[in-house]
């Protein structure tokens, strides 16, 4: 397979010898405390050019953090379930200026805080953050139960009136189940992840999968060390809902697998996974002039972060770059006018300043500097 190829053959020795700066550059975060251990993957014109780690997966055992260890990609979950939505609506089950009310009468008259009825919520307001939902929320019982409790809360504001990051994407897996007559999880299994070889991405790590976990530390003031802590978004055990928002474990091969899918345009191995002008709607703003997080210079697809205008963490970047990033620290941007993908795979809960971090900076800036000397 090219990615396998691509791995066993980086490319002429001077280029492997550059990229492997990367590795140089994440050191001093191991050395100082900041993660544990980091792993890097470059990969340029559809294929994977570096591919490092360095550190610890297990400060305990002392275990180290390999090219194949698991991580919890928190809201990196986000733009998968986005793209299960487009893919339905390419398929004319769904389209995305529908209300939710539409499939879920219980959002059929949404309030604000002070009792005013506003105008229903589509779904497209889901993937872009501009539903009024605020807050955050963790799985029920079910999808549907969880639905059904979003549905209850007030909306912070009009729909549609501001940029507001959400938990919409817990409401959009109950429609993915409805629409599609299957499980949430096993619509994302067998429609996207199985098809793209990801057999490392899911909501229940097996045994196996486990041993190769990077373990989640956060930083304890009193010990100036990283202590380990738990995974709220999904602690990853059977009876665990999958968490649409923010549920998934990966690798960072699986989710280069995912992230260069879109980058060609929807296609894997000549299958079409979601058609091409999905894959433009999704990675192109829709969002106009609104305010959205979380740096500067950005604005909103269907699900995905997209860089309006490069500058601070992602100066490095072209115009029009998207991608995503998860609340313990993992990161992942298409640059699609260089064809690149940049995957950063780390494990640290309460990381300061983490959308804008000099960790993703470092990475982002070490890889880009290794192309193109």
């Amino acid at each position: 397979m090219m990615i396998l190829a691509a791995i066993l053959g980086i490319g002429r020795s001077s280029d492997a010898e550059r990229l492997e700066e990367i590795d140089a550059a994440m050191q001093p975060f191991v050395n100082d405390h900041t993660v544990s251990g980091v792993v890097t993957l470059v990969g340029q014109e559809g294929s994977i050019v570096h591919l490092g780690s360095i550190g610890s997966a297990d400060l305990a055992t002392g275990r180290l953090m390999t090219g194949d260890s698991l991580f919890a990609i928190a809201s990196m979950t986000k733009p998968m379930t986005a793209t299960a939505m487009l893919m339905l609506q390419d398929e004319g089950k769904l389209s995305l200026d529908d209300t939710v009310a539409k499939y879920l009468p219980s959002f059929a008259e949404v309030k604000l805080r002070n009792g005013q009825r506003v105008s229903p919520i589509t779904l497209r307001q889901l993937l872009t953050h501009t539903s009024g939902l605020v807050g955050a929320q963790l799985c029920e019982e079910s999808l549907a139960a969880t639905a059904e409790k979003l549905s209850q809360r007030p909306l912070g504001y009009v729909p549609g009136e501001k940029w507001e990051y959400s938990p919409g994407l817990n409401v959009c897996g109950r429609v993915i189940e409805i629409v599609s007559g299957q499980s949430y999880e096993d619509f994302m299994t067998t429609r996207i992840f199985r098809p793209l070889g990801m057999t490392d991405t899911t909501f229940h790590p097996t045994t196996k999968q486990r041993e190769r976990a990077a373990v989640l530390y956060k930083y304890d003031q009193r010990t100036s060390d990283l202590t380990p802590t738990e995974n709220w978004l999904n602690h990853g055990g059977a009876d665990s809902v999958p968490n649409p928002s923010g549920g998934l474990f990966s690798t960072a091969e699986d989710v280069f697998r995912f992230y260069q899918m879109i980058l060609n345009g929807g296609t894997h191995d000549g299958q079409q996974i979601v058609s091409k002008s999905a894959v433009k709607a999704m990675t192109t703003i829709q969002t106009g002039d609104l305010e959205t997080g979380f740096t500067p210079g950005n604005g909103w697809g269907l699900g995905w972060c997209v860089i309006r205008q490069p500058q601070g963490v992602t100066a490095m970047l072209s115009p029009g770059s998207y991608g995503h990033g998860g609340a313990f620290g993992t990161q992942v941007w298409v640059d699609p006018v260089k064809q690149r993908v940049f995957v950063l795979m780390i494990q640290r809960d309460g990381l300061p300043n983490s959308d804008d971090s000099d960790l993703r900076r470092r990475f982002q800036q070490s890889a880009v500097d290794a192309l193109e000397k």
